[in-house]
């Protein structure tokens, strides 16, 4: 698990059926390093600090083992100090 923050949504009209609608947002990890693309399971905001999982969690995470997820959001921090 990866602590991120969301930047803001990608938008992609052109996507392959396995996608389906599900959002997709542009993250970065606390550290501003490169951003990534990962898939909104829970329905986040830019701006907030998230929970993400990769591999094989994160397709599960996005509803399926087919699904072709690489990052997956799957909780919303509430409260967090970093150090």
């Amino acid at each position: 698990m990866r602590i991120m923050q969301v930047e803001k949504t990608l938008v992609s009209t052109n996507r392959i059926d396995g996608l389906g609608h599900r959002p997709l947002l542009v993250v970065r990890d606390k550290k501003g390093g490169t951003p990534s693309v990962a898939v909104d399971s829970v329905g986040c905001i830019p701006g907030d600090w998230v929970i993400c999982v990769g591999s094989s969690a994160a397709r599960e995470a996005a509803g399926s083992n087919k699904y072709p997820s690489d990052l997956t959001i799957v909780g919303i921090i509430d409260y967090w100090q970093e150090s």
